[in-house]
């Protein structure tokens, strides 16, 4: 795509972007950051990281045509973090737990050995975390905007036209959640008149620091709103529209339809709004409504997927648009956070298929490319027409295509998707076959990957040591990782995934009609990046992936071992999936070739086999309405990649960092006999929300948060473990970490899990 469009064309309709990605080409901030927290680099060392990854990607944005770029988006941890800094939402046990303001910051975003951090979250249906600000009637709003003046003076020093990014008021306060000394009644909506206040501040600031426009991001108007919450958007709307000291106001909101809230904002005394365009319902909105004397953003560019933008198509949506708005400018459908940042630097991509991906920069060169086809198609002539190649060769190439998948998911019946035996039945089967006490202990999967893990995976990769060298240092960390467990005492373990690079990059790899990439960096929470792979045609397993692991691992114990797999749904969710066909087909095809996998295991003697998907509740559609498909294709795809197992097989299930109150029928629905879920940073309300559910299968609430650096005492994991047992059947409970363990270091790991099991212990005995 570089290749396709490194004009720089200019023309009059304005090109822009919504947000761009933090990490740098090479992770550089990531490393940054984690340097610092391990004491090896100074504040002022990180900070002058931050501002050269900041001055190279508006550098980026501008020499590709960009007309203005987006500031303050740039965060050392989350964006929704740095807006509780910014209005001064800041807890006083970490002010108390930090001697600076940085260490401040990281205190709310990880703990420390003072306190624990704020609660996490998905940002709505993305792959993206963010942290959740705590409020109370108490909480006083205080403008910081220190961070957005230096952004932005930093950009307009460098000759930018820069346009500064809050995440706006509505969004803020509704994604927060009371404080643990709220009032249990207490509606986090109420602080919205001392908020706007500071918000009006704050845009003073900007405005007398030469801001001209300021992007306010309010992504919760896509989600099914009560009218009193509409109406509260009406009146930040007009208070924010109103104030007499303010920049022009662009009011951005993306992923989902925008419905009723729509007119909400076409009538705000707002300048400008930035509009998801991907999503036909919108369009049809600015259509039918127009948005006279105001600036449209028409965000055409997916922000959220990778390939190459049908040009035909947006051209013809932006004319459609033209004709309705009186100020254009072409976008992205949201930030470009959710996307890698540069499609030719994968290099080992076939060439072919490379040609159909778009990153970041690639996007960039999109959004020009369709402004200067706006006021003078020629001019774009050579660009479009290479777009155009590259649709129409994925549209045509056989790789896409194999007609043994597609007749094998033709074939797939209704009993291929149930289990023969019911959950009552299957669950004294099971007790009797693998003779658990009450209260099993376990772990998520992963263990922690060591410098020596990490060290023989590159050495394999540049062809310094065979793969059975590689191999045998992977046995001998899972035989270190078995003998651990053995020693703590846990009751069923796990091999610990040494080989694995990723839950589901190590799967995709392995996969035919996926592909990995080798820069392909997404920043997911905080430090912690994964690289997605990419769904470009149909799915199926040419071979076991997990089993001769799994027969290794199982050979040094008589305890059982679990076998792991990713789901079909996670596998999907945090892959770029094809948009040719609809997901559920694809998230079929995934299903079928992971229950081969789950059949090899089972026939090798594995009797626990867990399939995680953490994502099930974060791919949920944003509008009710779009859900129960969702979940009809989801827990189907679930059941068809487990049902195939006796009732003896202990088929475990494991989500995390989401809310779950509104999926417990379809939780249920999948019928596994055990699920794992976090729930330490909430403080074990989960229990209570199982069991107002009425959910009978086996729950493992994590007691451990494993995002924190901070070990719980055997005593904290105990008032949880308390907490679920005091609210489910101790039949029904296990005890485990709140997911997988790679991120933690190994001494963490080792005191944390002998507190587990010490807890647990004495929870059994209590019993």
């Amino acid at each position: 795509m570089t290749e396709r469009m490194t004009e720089h064309i200019s023309g009059h309709t304005d090109a822009t972007v919504l947000g761009w990605p933090r990490q740098g080409p090479r992770r550089e901030l990531k490393r940054a950051i984690e340097s610092y927290w391990a004491g090896r680099t100074s504040e002022s060392e990180l900070h002058d990281v931050a501002t050269g990854l900041r001055a190279d990607a508006w550098k980026l944005l501008s020499d590709n045509g960009i007309d203005e770029v987006p500031t303050g988006d740039f965060s050392y941890y989350d964006h929704v973090l740095d807006t509780a800094w910014t209005v001064g939402a800041i807890p006083q046990r970490y002010r108390a737990a930090a001697d600076t303001d940085l260490d401040v910051y990281f205190a709310m975003a990880r703990g420390n050995d003072r306190v624990a951090p704020l609660e996490m979250t998905k940002w709505f249906d993305t792959n993206y975390h963010y942290l959740v600000p705590e409020l109370s009637p108490t909480t006083t709003f205080a403008a910081d905007p220190a961070r957005q003046l230096e952004h932005f003076a930093q950009a307009t020093e460098a000759g930018h036209t820069a346009r500064p990014v809050l995440v706006g008021p509505l969004t803020f306060l509704l994604l927060s959640k009371p404080a643990p000394n709220a009032p249990a009644d207490f509606d986090p909506l109420t602080l919205l008149e001392p908020l706007l206040d500071v918000y009006v501040e704050i845009l003073g600031a900007l405005h007398d620091a030469g801001a001209a426009w300021v992007q306010i991001d309010e992504p919760a108007l896509v989600l099914d709103q009560p009218a009193s919450v509409l109406d509260a958007a009406r009146h930040a709307l007009d208070r924010l529209g109103t104030a007499t000291n303010r920049p022009k106001l662009l009011i951005a909101s993306y992923f989902a339809a925008l419905q009723d809230a729509f007119e909400v904002l076409a009538d705000a005394p707002v300048d400008g709004l930035a509009i998801d365009c991907t999503v036909p319902d919108n369009v049809t909105a600015i259509l039918e409504h127009g948005l006279s004397g105001k600036r449209l953003v028409a965000g055409v560019i997916d922000g959220r997927n990778v390939w190459v933008a049908d040009v035909d198509d947006r051209l013809a949506t932006l004319r459609r648009l033209d004709a309705r708005v009186d100020d254009l400018v072409v976008g992205t459908s949201c930030s470009l956070l959710h996307v890698p940042l540069d499609a030719s630097r994968e290099t080992a991509v076939d060439e072919e298929v490379r040609s159909w991906l778009a990153f970041a920069r690639e996007k960039v060169l999109e959004v020009r490319t369709l402004a200067t086809a706006l006021d003078d198609e020629s001019a774009a002539a050579a660009a479009l027409e290479s777009s155009r190649r590259a649709v129409a060769s994925r549209r045509a190439s056989t790789r896409t295509h194999d007609d043994a998948v597609r007749s094998r998911v033709a074939a797939v019946s209704d009993a291929d998707a149930h289990r023969t035996t019911p959950f009552d039945q299957r669950r004294a089967q099971q007790q009797e076959a693998l003779g658990l006490p009450l209260l099993p202990t376990t772990t998520i999967g992963s263990f922690p990957q060591t410098d020596a893990v990490r060290k023989a995976r590159a050495s394999l990769r540049r062809g310094e040591i065979d793969g059975a060298t590689y191999e045998t240092a992977m046995q001998d960390e899972i035989s270190a990782v078995i003998s651990l467990q053995e020693e703590l005492g846990l009751d069923v373990l796990v091999h610990g995934e040494p080989e694995r690079n990723d839950m589901v990059q190590y799967f995709a790899e392995q996969l035919d009609g996926y592909l990995a990439t080798t820069h392909g960096w997404v920043q997911s929470y905080g430090t912690r990046c994964v690289r997605p792979p990419i769904v470009f045609g149909d799915v199926s397993r040419p071979q076991p992936m997990t089993v001769r692991w799994w027969q290794y691992a199982q050979s040094l114990t008589e305890r059982p071992v679990k076998g792991m797999l990713t789901g079909p749904v996670t596998m999907l969710a945090w892959s770029f999936v094809r948009d040719d066909q609809p997901v559920g087909d694809t998230a079929r095809q995934v299903a079928l070739a992971l229950r081969n996998e789950v059949t090899d295991l089972e026939d090798a003697g594995c009797r626990v086999i867990q399939v995680d998907e953490p994502a099930l509740r974060e791919t949920l559609p944003l509008r009710k309405s779009e859900r129960a498909a969702y979940l009809d294709w989801a827990t189907e795809s679930f059941r068809l990649a487990t049902s195939s197992v006796a009732s003896t097989t202990q088929v475990h299930t494991h989500m995390c960092y989401a809310d779950f109150g509104d999926i417990f029928a379809a939780i249920d629905d999948l019928d596994a006999d055990v699920i794992s879920l976090e729930a330490t940073r909430s403080g074990m309300s989960l229990a209570d929300e199982l069991e107002q559910s009425g959910y009978a299968k086996g729950v493992g609430p994590g007691v451990y948060d494993i995002h924190s650096p901070r070990v719980p005492s055997a005593d904290e994991v105990r008032a949880l473990l308390e907490k679920a047992v005091g609210a489910l059947p101790a039949r029904q409970v296990w005890v485990n970490p709140d997911c997988g363990l790679k991120t933690r270091r190994p001494d963490e790991v080792r005191s944390a899990l002998a507190n587990l099991v010490t807890a647990a212990t004495a929870a059994r005995a209590s019993l």
